[in-house]
């Protein structure tokens, strides 16, 4: 008998211990992953402007240059329009700008997927305080706070619980 109830004890002692470890361990995790979530965002926004900077730069040095190498090239040709049909001009090279649309993608999911990890960490943490008999050990620690970052248009979204916004351009 009193063996079984030693053993009963051990249980329930390991098992506080385990249920204790794990919630430590979700509250650092956490604390970590909202580090890695502004450290994202923070090169997400660096990224994005400087690769924006350079596309920007790109194409108002094309236009400046661009009619004086033409006007230069063809003054005084007696057919200025049959040679710069047949001719190879400079051409505006659009590649800049597709690789900036990849970095937008590439940088945007990662950042939601760091703040999508945080959700689960949220939802797992919230799970082991709120079921039983994790409950009975962890009932009074708090919730792991968080405030999903996200855009205007997307909270008010969701508040109305309407979402009608179909022209992109606008």
């Amino acid at each position: 008998m009193l063996i079984a109830l030693l053993a009963i004890v051990a249980v329930v002692v390991i098992y506080y211990f385990s249920v204790n470890n794990r919630e430590v361990a979700l509250r650092k995790e956490s604390d970590a992953q909202r580090g890695k979530i502004e450290t994202v965002h923070d090169t997400m926004w660096k990224t994005l402007k400087q690769e924006a900077g350079v596309t920007e730069q790109y194409r108002e040095a094309f236009e400046k240059i661009y009619p004086e190498l033409i006007s230069g090239r063809y003054s005084g040709d007696k057919d200025p329009l049959l040679k710069m049909i047949t001719e190879s001009n400079p051409e505006f090279d659009t590649s800049l700008y597709k690789h900036l649309m990849q970095s937008i993608d590439v940088q945007r999911a990662q950042f939601q997927q760091s703040q999508e990890r945080m959700l689960d960490i949220i939802r797992e943490h919230s799970t082991l305080l709120e079921t039983i008999p994790a409950k009975w050990f962890l009932g009074s620690r708090p919730q792991i706070q968080y405030t999903v970052i996200s855009s205007t248009l997307s909270k008010e979204t969701m508040r109305t619980g309407i979402d009608d916004t179909v022209d992109l351009f606008k």
